[in-house]
């Protein structure tokens, strides 16, 4: 697959166990498609500190969790490109893998998905949205050769 987007790694210090960046850059083409060449993202890897304080700064929720988006909102006029900001827990994501019986990297792969489709506007407040936006995942992470994430083991 030919590379269609721009992808901004950002490693909070002292993370280690996160995947590559080309890993990052097929799930980002792969999610976003043929029609968004061009598109511009940043991925920032964090600790759990820095994602409890954003969880709780933007979302009122005093806990770490796997995935935030940011999406880019305002920003078009300077920068058209550009979609927003995913920010990943490493942390939390290992050990939702560990907890949940999957394979880390398949984690990692629908916690970035995930991550992407909220910055495209999906969203799962309600089961209607919801529903559309894991069948979305499961397709696009079925093409990457990942397994269903929300089958039950």
């Amino acid at each position: 697959m030919q590379k269609k987007s721009s992808i901004d790694l950002q490693i909070a210090s002292g993370i280690v166990d996160f995947p590559k960046k080309e890993f990052f850059e097929l799930i980002v083409d792969s999610t976003l498609g043929e029609k968004r060449v061009g598109t511009q993202l940043t991925i920032r890897i964090v600790s759990i500190a820095e994602s409890a304080y954003l969880n709780k700064k933007y979302r009122k929720i005093d806990s770490p969790t796997n995935v935030l988006s940011f999406a880019s909102d305002g920003i078009e006029k300077i920068l058209p490109s550009f979609i927003g900001d995913i920010v990943i827990c490493a942390s939390v994501v290992s050990k939702e893998a560990f907890q949940q019986d999957k394979d880390v990297e398949a984690h990692w792969a629908h916690m970035t998905v995930h991550g992407i489709l909220h910055l495209l506007g999906l969203d799962h407040k309600e089961s209607v949205e919801a529903a559309v936006m894991e069948n979305r995942e499961r397709t696009i992470l079925s093409l990457l050769g990942y397994s269903d994430p929300y089958e039950k083991t």
